[in-house]
């Protein structure tokens, strides 16, 4: 064999080699899958998928793809949770959907649950809901289109149920139909206007407390009492959330800072304004717990009888946490998700 033949073939076997350790280097760099929390009486379901995404803006957050059995869908759910909540909160409403021949995908919003956390404590916080229209932005782009069958379907909660109202007003095209558990809309007994807690958070924003707590009466979920607790009126269900924070300390999040008021009353203000209804063009169902203290059950209701492709449902006896309530009030709600999403009849 020629010099010149050994010395290219010496060439190509190192240029592999170099290629097989960066591959390995690349592989070692990865971070591991995320674990899931998995506690008695709430498994995690079958045929799940744990993932990492990076958001545009370059914020890591937890997710998960869920496949009903049998490989056919009618399509995906993504399923995006309100403040301080977390995947494993999910679980049976997972199953659920995946009962019903959906597969769901959901993530964990930055600065809550297993996703990357924006301060040093446990506290809520966000600069703008700007954010979480980025984290919901990233995610279709890179788990929805990618790795879900279509069509997709919005379910959010809460605070989800805020942004995915905003993402239902800024783009119509990314989800065929919206179906909301209390959304936060508004909340009452403020001593201010909506605008005026959103200017009063920006005020401390601007004065350096940002990131300071804004309450000093909030417990954390993993201590809170069941006794007249305003979530849930299910003594099972609301034990169970408890007792993931207590096997996960990690996943819980606390109270929001000034900062994450200042946004959220901001983005309330912004679905409060009078164009916003009606620059809403996909259909869009929004159940109200008739016993919520956590948002505002008129102000939702208001904004139902405004919307000229959305309107609402009020749930008798349920309070804030519809897919976290006894076993009637769950059934009224997938009843009502049955008629607007699995068979819809308009």
């Amino acid at each position: 064999m020629k010099a010149s033949a050994i010395r290219h073939r010496m060439c190509w076997l190192s240029f592999l080699f170099k290629i097989g350790v960066l591959a390995q280097g690349m592989d070692a760099k990865a971070p591991p899958l995320p674990e899931f929390c998995e506690i008695a009486g709430n498994p995690v379901p079958l045929g799940v998928r744990p993932g990492w995404f990076t958001t545009s803006d370059g914020v890591r957050l937890r997710s998960a793809v869920f496949k009903p059995k049998g490989g056919g869908t009618r399509g995906t759910i993504c399923l995006v949770h309100g403040r301080t909540e977390f995947i494993e909160k999910y679980f049976e409403t997972i199953s659920d959907f995946l009962a019903r021949g959906f597969a769901v995908a959901t993530f964990d919003w930055r600065g809550q649950g297993g996703s990357q956390r924006l301060t040093p404590s446990k506290l809520g916080h966000v600069k703008s809901f700007e954010d979480y229209w980025c984290d919901l932005k990233s995610f279709h782009a890179d788990v929805l289109l990618p790795d879900c069958p279509g069509p997709f379907y919005l379910v959010g909660h809460s605070t989800g149920g805020l942004v995915s109202l905003l993402a239902a007003e800024r783009d119509r095209l990314m989800f065929d139909r919206v179906f909301l558990s209390a959304p936060m809309i508004a909340i009452d007994h403020m001593p201010f206007s909506t605008r005026g807690m959103a200017r009063f958070g920006r005020t401390l924003t601007l004065l350096g407390l940002g990131h300071a707590s804004a309450s000093r009466k909030d417990v954390p979920q993993s201590l809170m009492p069941f006794a007249d607790n305003p979530l849930t009126g299910d003594a099972l269900r609301f034990t169970r959330n408890g007792d993931i924070l207590r096997a996960r300390p990690d996943l819980e999040t606390l109270a929001p800072t000034y900062g994450w008021a200042a946004a959220a009353f901001t983005a309330m203000a912004e679905a409060a304004g009078d164009a916003f209804p009606t620059e809403i063009k996909i259909p869009v169902l929004m159940l109200v717990a008739a016993r919520d203290r956590v948002v505002s059950s008129p102000a939702i209701e208001a904004l139902g009888l405004r919307m000229r492709t959305g309107r609402h449902i009020v749930v008798p006896g349920a309070q804030h946490e519809l897919f976290q309530e006894s076993d009637p009030i769950r059934a009224q709600v997938m009843a009502a998700f049955d008629a607007f999403v699995t068979n819809p009849s308009a």
